[in-house]
């Protein structure tokens, strides 16, 4: 892997479990950018919107830092983490509580420059 040609971006916060966000990730991964950015955009999944955040500024970080051409950028991995838990608790009868948890998600897309057309989804 050559580091010249990848570009990284994360988001440690986002407060979605990691099953649900592993959905939206794993579709829009060997996609092109532009095709992985519309995806995003008529997603109707509530985390569609963080992640489009994320790949956003991994182009930019792409273009940014390591001066690498847009139109040939492509997904190539895109993963999610478990990160903290909030920990709520509800009032249940006979003075009971039951616990609520609300989980967060850390999520890393790399995106990559690639020059050929091998197994790409475009």
């Amino acid at each position: 892997m050559n580091q010249n040609l990848v570009a990284i971006a994360k988001d440690n916060m986002v407060r979605i479990s990691p099953t649900k966000a592993s959905t939206i990730t794993k579709s829009i991964v060997n996609l092109k950018v532009s095709s992985a950015v519309n995806q995003l955009k008529f997603s109707n999944k509530r985390v569609a919107k963080n992640i489009l955040k994320i790949l956003n500024s991994a182009i930019s970080n792409a273009e940014n830092n390591k001066q690498l051409d847009i139109d040939k950028l492509f997904i190539k991995e895109a993963y999610v983490g478990k990160s903290l838990r909030m920990k709520r608790w509800r009032p249940r009868a006979k003075g009971r509580a039951g616990s609520i948890i609300k989980p967060f998600s850390k999520v890393t897309i790399v995106v990559e420059e690639r020059t050929d057309k091998t197994g790409d989804k475009v």
